[in-house]
């Protein structure tokens, strides 16, 4: 079967993720289930020719990384269908893939159920903005809606660094370049670290993944630039924890300083299943204060928590009063939510109360 034939299904179904693994039927991931295309098990071979098949759609891509690197990630389109990105990865001997639907036109945010208080993260001229979960949690898509906002409201020079592209921004009132790693730039560090030559007012990060990328990202939101990126943390918390722990402890005081200055806010994100079969997400939304900056300083991240949970009319949500609220909306259900939460035996007291 044709890579277009398998990608045309794809989008008629309206997937998230196509699989294409030796041993199994070729499957898709709709609202967060994976279901079988069809019954006809693909050997190594036909999974090979279907891989094939999709690095000619990239310009003919090289297997040099997946073969020296066991794997490899790329984005690519098709006129009339989409934009696609692809994991392909070696397993037992075979190669396989996973593809990712991009839809063609950048989300709304209110359809998503995105809070308006994210995407007024737009605003701000400097600092660091992180948006934390799982893989495959909308990441990517929170980020891409930022972006939007601020190039439809600002005039700016705006550059994303990704691993790979996934939504394509056109120029609107700013100016927007889009690097993707492997094709226009080596790694993250190198990629950012030439950001700061090209006058950017914004900057998107991928991903902080290693040690250079992360402190690159620090000093350019310390030298009055906006920057936006990515961990897969869940928490507040654990995601201040995880920056400074990436140091060496001879310089974690350092960057508790650094980091206290320049953060500006963290938000993570769950998709949970809903009652209609859907997904929806869930935000914890941390916004930088006075209290807060004392604390990541004095080293107290344990106590972030509890000023999520107090800072409601500032905008503040922490994640398990996100997912009570889902339940009480009648969204999700209260085994969903109970599975979800941060704090399950909270959760389920709560929910008896109703």
């Amino acid at each position: 079967m044709l890579i277009q034939e398998i990608l045309q299904k794809a989008v008629e179904k309206n997937v998230s993720d196509i699989f294409i693994i030796a041993g199994s039927p070729i499957s898709f991931k709709i609202n967060g289930s994976v279901t079988q295309m069809d019954t006809n098990v693909i050997r190594p071979d036909e999974a090979r020719t279907i891989i094939d098949e999709i690095y000619s759609l990239n310009k003919n891509r090289s297997f040099d990384r997946v073969n020296e690197m066991g794997d490899d990630d790329f984005s690519f389109s098709i006129s009339g269908l989409g934009r696609f990105r692809a994991s392909v990865y070696f397993q037992r001997g075979s190669l396989s893939a996973v593809l990712r639907f991009v839809k063609p036109d950048l989300p709304n945010p209110a359809e998503l159920s995105i809070p308006s208080t994210v995407i007024q993260f737009s605003k701000l001229l400097k600092g660091l903005v992180l948006v934390t979960g799982s893989a495959g949690c909308g990441k990517s898509t929170t980020l891409a809606c930022i972006i939007d906002e601020i190039n439809k409201t600002r005039k700016a020079h705006i550059v994303t660094i990704e691993d790979p592209i996934e939504y394509l921004h056109r120029h609107k009132q700013s100016i927007v370049s889009q690097r993707e790693i492997g094709n226009d730039a080596r790694d993250y560090a190198q990629a950012l670290r030439a950001t700061l030559r090209q006058a950017p007012d914004v900057i998107l990060v991928g991903e902080m993944r290693d040690y250079e990328t992360i402190k690159i990202a620090l000093s350019a939101a310390e030298t009055g630039h906006l920057v936006l990126s990515t961990l897969h943390t869940l928490g507040a918390a654990e995601t201040i924890n995880r920056i400074i722990d990436v140091f060496p402890p001879e310089q974690q005081r350092q960057i508790q300083i650094q980091l206290s200055t320049v953060l500006q806010a963290i938000v993570s994100q769950q998709l949970l299943p809903t009652v209609n079969d859907e997904l929806i997400p869930a935000f914890e939304i941390l916004l930088s204060s006075n209290a807060i900056r004392t604390q990541i300083r004095d080293g107290k991240t344990y106590q972030i928590d509890n000023y999520i949970a107090t800072g409601k009319q500032d905008g503040m949500i922490s994640m398990d009063e996100s997912i009570y609220t889902l339940f009480k909306e009648g969204k999700i259900s209260k085994e969903t939510a109970i599975t979800y939460a941060v704090n399950t035996e909270i959760m389920e007291k709560k929910i008896g109360k109703l």
